[in-house]
């Protein structure tokens, strides 16, 4: 494999030999085609994982720039990783694709108007509050966005129809102590994230007060923030790095401090699925490898820590029919299968499957923007298979999905933990509040 590669060029880089050997494991027996988003939706071997490999494969023996036709094919993989989950020989797709498009991104020059899009949401995506203010102007342009289509009319349509919530208190830099007369158990950190600051407020501060009421105590880290997931996801890997360092150091300060800390909590699957993968990112840097592993050891998303320290008994009536749709950074990036359902069955709610649960939804970060065709066949399928299960709320434990999906389901669509939050003690989700639910 790739021995038309000089092995003097393999060896000076670090990730084309590992890519070397995570080729040579693939058997090239089609497993992967048959739980693949964009096979299902293209039929095409080259919008498949195996295809994909040949080509990355053939990509790295060539050298230089890559051709379109590669660049194309890449570029529809979703990075849901159902194939990687799946794979009996243990194929590490993940790190073969991100490489892969750290390539593509220092070898190939796009068109000039592929270039502006991927910067600009490099730049906008983690700020929270240059994002409000491009969400604020696409409320302008949206009634006018039949005259678009592609990407551009794909971001119009994205852009909520309502104004957005005002920026919460809790996503501020500070501590959040454990309520009185409960006994501290953990001290935590919160990615409180970039666009789910703006997007959705209500999964922080139900996050919090979960935790507050099992004995947690939760710090928002001063120099924390964007995981690094949207530029990492369009190869710009010098764009991520920096975000990725100033949370390993915001996380490493409080861990290290007089309180410590027990783990770093994520509250978006896709974020969290970063962040475990941060040890791998820095593996080559010496001065940041063990610090990196050391984050990556400490990272929880909220289900697996809520599972593992254990929910209260609920104290608000239930038995709301709640299908679950399980993002496919939790299913296949973290592996994260059962514990938010079972969670919320122990709290009290009636769980349902997603019928064909393990295809992706179509939103994979910012997948829906960059390709809103086969976005639109993905998130059309997976509507009409949450319909399918007549449930009265759906629910998911990435911001991603829930944007993706929210509009379409004809019934609430909310965080897990807004769920287990009210389950507990804690408000009625507002989306319930505001929406009839169908009987039973």
């Amino acid at each position: 494999m790739l021995s038309h590669i000089p092995q003097a060029a393999q060896d000076a880089d670090a990730n084309i030999k590992l890519a070397k050997e995570i080729i040579g494991n693939c058997v090239h027996c089609g497993v992967c085609l048959s739980r693949c988003p964009t096979y299902a939706v293209k039929h095409e071997e080259n919008d498949s994982p195996r295809g994909r490999i040949f080509l990355i494969k053939g990509m790295y023996e060539k050298g230089g720039a890559p051709d379109d036709r590669t660049v194309e094919h890449l570029d529809r993989c979703l990075t849901c990783l159902a194939c990687e989950a799946i794979c009996p020989s243990g194929v590490e797709y993940s790190k073969l694709i991100a490489h892969g498009r750290e390539y593509v991104e220092q070898h190939y020059r796009r068109p000039l108007f592929q270039r502006i899009v991927r910067e600009s949401l490099i730049r906008l995506l983690p700020n929270a509050g240059l994002f409000r203010k491009a969400i604020a102007l696409g409320r302008l342009a949206r009634p006018a966005r039949g005259l678009f289509s592609g990407t551009l009319r794909a971001m119009m349509d994205m852009v909520p129809a309502k104004p957005l919530p005002a920026p919460s208190p809790v996503d501020r830099p500070q501590t959040f102590t454990v309520k009185p007369g409960t006994t501290r158990r953990k001290r935590v950190a919160l990615l409180n994230g970039c666009v789910q600051t703006a997007l959705d407020t209500a999964i922080n501060e139900a996050t919090i007060r979960l935790l507050q009421r099992h004995g947690v105590e939760v710090v928002v880290a001063r120099g924390s923030g964007c995981c690094g997931a949207p530029a990492e996801h369009m190869g710009a890997e010098d764009k991520a790095l920096p975000l990725v360092k100033a949370n390993i150091d915001a996380w490493l300060r409080e861990a290290d401090g007089p309180e410590g800390l027990d783990a770093v909590i994520i509250n978006t699957s896709g974020c969290g699925t970063s962040v475990k993968a941060y040890g791998h990112a820095m593996r080559l840097d010496p001065q940041w490898a063990d610090k990196a592993a050391r984050v990556s050891a400490m990272a929880r998303d909220i289900s697996e820590f809520m599972t593992e320290i254990g929910l209260m008994p609920a104290t608000q009536p239930a038995g709301l029919r709640v299908v679950y749709h399980s993002a496919c950074s939790m299913q296949h990036g973290q592996r994260i299968i059962n514990q938010p359902k079972d969670l919320l069955r122990s709290a009290g709610f009636t769980v349902l499957d997603v019928p064909e649960g393990y295809l992706c939804c179509g939103s994979a970060g910012t997948y829906n923007l960059l390709q809103p065709d086969i976005a639109g066949q993905l998130k059309e399928r997976k509507v009409r298979n949450i319909r399918s299960v007549n449930a009265q709320v759906a629910a998911s434990g990435n911001i991603g999905c829930m944007t993706q999906l929210a509009g379409e389901v004809g019934i609430p669509f909310v965080h897990t933990v807004e769920l287990l939050d009210w389950a507990t003690g804690g408000p009625e989700p507002a989306a319930l509040a505001a929406t009839p639910l169908v009987a039973g």
